[in-house]
């Protein structure tokens, strides 16, 4: 098990979800591993490349299922983890993670441009994607699960150079 150091914050992982194919909602497991400088094992954006993962906060589904004749589930977004009670305006890009007891994520980027036609926009009527999805690289694998722990840097709301994803 690692050690993280001094943290600002704690929550829980809500869920984990995947898919083959890229663009398209991907579905919620119970479980999955996190490979170093690779992602999510049997995700397709999963790869050598700064948006290895896809994070939400599960206020920000919440916030659209309030705004949405849609039935939004988890993985509606194409998010790999929904996240519970990690304030995602005090994360910036270069901010740590800690997933259950073993991996490490670095954020990489706030938020994405959709491309024409996306999938997720068309079949929600709208993305938070690109004002509010975290996107990181795995830095450390191991195994996680619904319910583990996710432990965010403490130095992230210290760093002048944070420019925190907007609220929604």
């Amino acid at each position: 098990m690692i050690q993280a150091p001094e943290t600002s914050q704690a929550g829980r992982i809500l869920a984990i979800c995947t898919s083959p194919r890229r663009g398209h909602s991907k579905h919620p497991v119970a479980k999955g591993v996190l490979r170093a400088g690779h992602g999510l094992e049997g995700d397709a954006h999963a790869g050598n490349w700064h948006r290895q993962l896809s994070l939400l906060a599960s206020s920000d589904i919440e916030w659209m299922r309030a705004r949405s004749q849609l039935e939004l589930r988890f993985g509606s977004f194409a998010e790999n983890f929904v996240l519970e009670a990690v304030d995602f305006s005090a994360v910036c890009a270069g901010t740590r993670l800690w997933l259950g007891d073993d991996a490490e994520i670095e954020i990489t980027q706030i938020g994405k441009e959709c491309h024409v036609g996306c999938a997720i926009s068309r079949e929600v009527g709208m993305c938070i994607m690109p004002t509010r999805g975290l996107f990181a690289r795995v830095l450390r694998g191991g195994a996680v699960a619904v319910g583990d722990s996710v432990t965010v840097q403490a130095t992230a709301r210290r760093n002048p150079l944070c420019q925190p994803a907007p609220s929604p």
